[in-house]
């Protein structure tokens, strides 16, 4: 049996350590009493103060917490028990203060697969407006449940979909986007707040395995309501929302129909430290939020309906003195512990069976453009479509993909034809308008008109028939403002990466070239640290402000002899990438370790250079986890174990992982690969980076025969569609910073 991890001790909740345990002493039935759940457990009725210890049941005593001023503790992190174990060989709480030794249990703390008889899921009734729903714990989570127009769809029962997390879906006053576009379109909808958050009962615990069980008791709750049309349901929903779909439908409810997460991350612990690098911008700034919004009286929707007499949501709130603090939890964590495996999407999204609908922009600022890598990872259903695009974090809800997005909902959660609404069709572009500042948006034509609504089954196979993979190129370029959200050409492939993409190199060179041929003479180019790159970002724009066509932009260049350039000759053809890739450096220092940064970038005939990606590597967790890497997916393990310094004035070989990325680099133009210090070439991430241990040390990049640094990107070669002439003037892609062109004399080394 496994012990606490240690973050608990790391959180600070343990409040004092205990050594093996009180075996033998005589015990008492305790007056506290324990609710197991999910990989916890909750105690309530103790005395304030009261000394708990949790007590595994091979005896051990794990950790003991002091009861609040409530009389509660939560345990959190506990390993799952298995079924079936005999009576009495479960976990323990004891107050060990006392004589006789107090005590509740045994107990069997569950997993995610330790489902509750179907009764649970049948006996409740969920109606139209405000309530509850139960968990199979007990735990009560605030659900706000919406019928579309009857005027426009009818009475029920109704397409229906659940939108689940830790903003404020349950709001009855303000629905979240997805909830809203849904009712629009003519679905049920259900907002649900995550345990510990909203009006929710329980302790919040950020992607824990007791919400992913949490939303299969959703699920399977909701879809058993008489109002729900095939008692199956879907879910939508972006970022947050969207993310939580990934995880419940890892856990395989029955009713599940299927799921459309937008802009979604691959694993919280990466997008909080990429590359091993703290992220203290956005990441930083979204976990602390929600730990503030998930306190008591951190949403003022809630306070409100405690004030209206919402006893439910008043004794829910009481337990929220237990939360974790999750922006210290994750701050502490410098190396990726394996306890979290459980929430890293990349494991888990193999289970999932539904039908999926992905989208997501390389350059999100939010969460980032790691999802990709994990594309491939959804083996266990044949019904998939990822749509991928140049962009920002709320282009999820853009027209150029909201199109697909109701097919797909209307494929195989309402099992119809997909026909818009015209009355919806013509509203359309005034909504448009609102969100995006744009005029001149709306939803693409219907695709399958040509079935009658009776051919249901017919269009279906037509639909998925098709490519699963849609990319979308210059989004911006093309509508009627630049940074519109609208792209100028798309293709579609089996896979993505595309089947046809090969791993091609370029070597770095002299005179800040960038070349096909490996070196042949001996050299070296050096930067030094940039102090002030990893709190500069090229925006000072808000988040919310990403949704406009433009955001103002100052993308500044690194200090002189503080970043390297090496760029290539003008193409002679037009080149397509698709797919992530990788620096490959051999680096010298006398420093312990190096924060790098990579950047890839377009130099244009007309001298703008236009941001397309970037990687980043705290050098010291270099090792590369082979079992996860390929030709072009370089991925680290940055475990704990696998961390090693760099070996003073020694070569290294590092390979720096560059995020996934599609774009088109027309003839005439240059690809420029940068490296050096994070910060600068995003807007909302930020980046901690150590100072060095001695003044104004050289990290030296190797260009010789014998240390051959460069590039390996990922190059389409059987590209299936014709390129439109003309570069896009700058500013005008979306999440594609530019700037004029201005050369790097690399300080030569040797």
């Amino acid at each position: 049996m496994k012990r606490l991890s240690g973050v608990v001790v790391a959180l600070a909740l343990v409040a004092a350590a205990c050594t093996s345990g009180g075996g033998g002493e005589k015990t008492v039935a305790a007056a506290f009493s324990v609710t197991p759940g999910v990989n916890q457990v909750t105690v309530t009725g103790a005395q304030p103060g009261e000394q708990l210890t949790l007590v595994s049941p091979a005896g051990e005593d794990l950790a003991t917490l002091t009861a609040d001023d409530h009389g509660q503790a939560v345990f959190l992190y506990l390993e799952e028990q298995a079924s079936g174990v005999e009576p009495g060989d479960g976990y323990t709480v004891r107050d060990e203060t006392t004589s006789p030794v107090e005590q509740a249990g045994p107990f069997r703390v569950l997993g995610v697969g330790d489902t509750p008889p179907v009764e649970h899921y049948e006996r409740q009734r969920i109606g139209e407006g405000f309530g509850y729903v139960e968990m199979r714990d007990g735990v009560q989570l605030s659900v706000m449940v919406r019928f579309p127009n009857k005027d426009l769809y009818g009475e029920g029962p109704y397409p229906t979909v659940i939108e689940y997390s830790g903003y404020s879906p349950s709001n009855p006053s303000s629905p979240e986007p997805g909830t809203s576009i849904a009712n629009l379109l003519g679905f049920a909808t259900v907002g649900v707040n995550m345990r510990g958050t909203g009006c929710s009962g329980g302790v919040f615990d950020i992607f824990s395995p007791a919400q992913q069980a949490d939303g299969y008791d959703v699920v399977e709750a909701i879809a058993r309501q008489p109002w729900v049309l095939h008692h199956k349901v879907g879910m939508v929903g972006l970022s947050y929302s969207g993310i939580s779909q990934l995880y419940v439908a890892s856990t395989r409810p029955p009713s599940l129909a299927a799921i459309t997460p937008l802009s979604v991350i691959e694993d919280p612990w990466r997008l909080q430290w990429p590359g091993g690098i703290y992220n203290s911008g956005f990441a930083r700034q979204w976990l602390a939020e929600r730990d503030r919004q998930a306190a008591p009286g951190g949403q003022s929707w809630v306070s409100d309906r405690v004030a209206e007499g919402d006893q439910t949501c008043a004794s829910n709130l009481v337990l929220r003195e237990r939360n974790v603090d999750y922006e210290q939890f994750s701050r502490r964590l410098v190396d990726r512990p394996d306890a979290i495996d459980d929430r890293r999407l990349a494991l888990l999204v193999p289970n999932i069976e539904v039908p999926v609908y992905l989208t997501g922009a390389w350059q999100d600022e939010q969460t980032g453009p790691a999802f990709a890598t994990m594309l491939d990872r959804f083996t266990g259903t044949e019904h998939k479509r990822f749509t991928l695009f140049n962009g920002r974090h709320p282009d999820g809800y853009s027209p150029m993909v909201l199109t697909r997005w109701y097919e797909f909902l209307q494929f195989y959660v309402a099992r119809r034809v997909p026909r818009l609404s015209p009355a919806v069709r013509a509203a359309a572009p005034a909504a448009f308008k609102d969100a995006f500042g744009v005029d001149g948006l709306g939803f693409e034509p219907d695709r399958f008109a040509q079935y009658s609504d009776d051919q249901y089954e017919e269009a279906l196979a037509a639909y998925e028939a098709e490519p699963q993979v849609r990319l979308l190129f210059e989004s911006g370029a093309a509508g009627p403002v630049p940074g519109a959200p609208a792209y100028r050409f798309e293709a579609t492939f089996d896979s993505f990466p595309p089947p046809s993409v090969e791993a091609r190199r370029w070597y770095f060179g002299p005179d800040e070239t960038l070349t096909d041929a490996p070196p042949t003479t001996a050299g070296s180019d050096g930067f030094v640290f940039d102090p002030a790159a990893g709190s500069t970002s090229y925006t000072t724009a808000a988040a919310h402000d990403f949704i406009k066509p433009l955001v103002p932009s100052d993308w500044t260049q690194a200090p002189e002899g503080a970043s390297l350039s090496y760029l290539t000759a003008p193409f002679s053809e037009n080149v397509v990438m698709a797919g992530p890739g990788y620096a490959d450096l051999w680096l010298r220092t006398d420093e312990p370790d190096a924060h790098l940064e990579v950047v890839v970038s377009i130099v244009q005939p007309d001298g703008s250079e236009y941001y397309v990606q970037h990687g980043l590597l705290r050098a010291s967790a270099r090792k590369v986890d082979e079992s996860r890497s390929n030709q072009l997916l370089i991925e680290q393990s940055f475990r704990a174990r696998d961390r090693e310094p760099l070996p003073a004035g020694e070569w290294v070989q590092v390979k720096v992982p560059i995020f996934p990325f599609a774009q088109v680099f027309r003839a005439g133009s240059r690809l420029r690969v940068q490296v050096n210090t994070p910060g600068r070439d995003t807007p909302l991430w930020q980046f901690e980076n150590p100072p060095p241990t001695r003044p104004d040390p050289v990290y030296e990049i190797g260009r010789s025969p014998e240390h051959p640094s460069g590039v390996v990107l990922p190059t389409v070669k059987a590209f299936p569609v014709d390129i439109p002439a003309g570069f896009p003037p700058c500013p005008s892609l979306r999440g594609q910073v530019c700037r004029p062109f201005v050369p790097t004399k690399n300080r030569v080394v040797s």
